[in-house]
């Protein structure tokens, strides 16, 4: 995880890509942030880039490939699933058995939609404040000493 690195958003909804992208300018979010339409799009780019993504947000009913199977293949690719990218769903869906099923794929979050704009800001705010907060792997020495993030 590098907290400079592009925010992964993959959602097929123009209006919640919109909602997305105002949420994080209002919010002052420095990092880029990449859309992409389908989990498809967005399994090509994370296979090409040499970038470390900061986070994805994922919707998980889109067409060509969804949420769940784009998580299931980050988790069997050996080379993804080492660069440890926080996963989190951003759904209006609700259904527990879908969630389970979500959570059975080791994704970090799972969130309904906000209906209302605050609120949605206020949820992305939360998401992304807890994920700089948190440490990873490589940023830790063998010593035991926090190291500025690589």
């Amino acid at each position: 995880m590098s907290q400079s690195g592009p925010i992964i958003v993959v959602e097929d909804d123009d209006d919640d890509q919109f909602l997305v992208k105002q949420s994080l300018s209002e919010l002052g979010v420095k990092n880029q942030c990449l859309f992409f339409s389908n989990g498809q799009q967005a399994y090509r780019y994370l296979l090409d880039s040499k970038e470390q993504p900061f986070l994805i947000l994922c919707d998980i009913n889109m067409p060509v490939m969804n949420g769940l199977e784009l998580r299931e293949r980050i988790e069997s690719d050996p080379v993804l699933k080492k660069k440890a990218i926080p996963f989190v769903f951003l759904s209006t869906s609700d259904n527990p058995a879908l969630i389970n099923q979500a959570y059975a794929g080791t994704i970090q979050g799972f969130y309904r939609k906000a209906t209302g704009f605050q609120q949605f800001k206020e949820n992305l705010q939360l998401i992304l404040g807890y994920w700089r907060m948190c440490l990873h792997p490589n940023n830790v020495a063998s010593d035991g000493m926090v190291r500025p993030e690589v």
